[in-house]
């Protein structure tokens, strides 16, 4: 069964199937605040899917964090360090990339089993 979270006209904002719940990609909704902030409001996004898919960071898969500008790399790390499960970590890969608004400084898509 395909269970879709948040469903929009464009894309939904996780999909849970066979036991795995995939997130979109999440970005800050206050694209103005500093990076930390940004991140710790992306975490909080992505907490929130888990819990509405049935899991939690514990059983995070994988992750991908987008920067716009990978020199945010350690200032990103602190928030994430204190976010992450350090008893269950996930696989993880980091890139700079454009981001759709200028503005936005971090973008994070995570895979997880339920």
């Amino acid at each position: 069964m395909i269970n879709r979270i948040q469903p929009g006209k464009r894309m939904s904002q996780a999909v849970t199937h066979n036991g795995i719940a995939y997130l979109a990609g999440q970005v800050a909704d206050t694209a103005s605040a500093s990076l930390q902030d940004q991140t710790r409001e992306v975490l909080k996004k992505i907490d929130a899917l888990l819990a509405a898919a049935g899991t939690s960071k514990s059983k995070l898969l994988t992750i991908q964090v987008l920067l716009s500008n990978i020199a945010d790399f350690a200032a990103m790390n602190e928030v994430y360090d204190a976010w992450i499960d350090p008893a269950n970590p996930a696989t993880r890969a980091c890139y700079e990339a454009r981001l759709a608004d200028p503005n936005l400084r971090v973008e994070i898509i995570a895979v997880a089993a339920i």
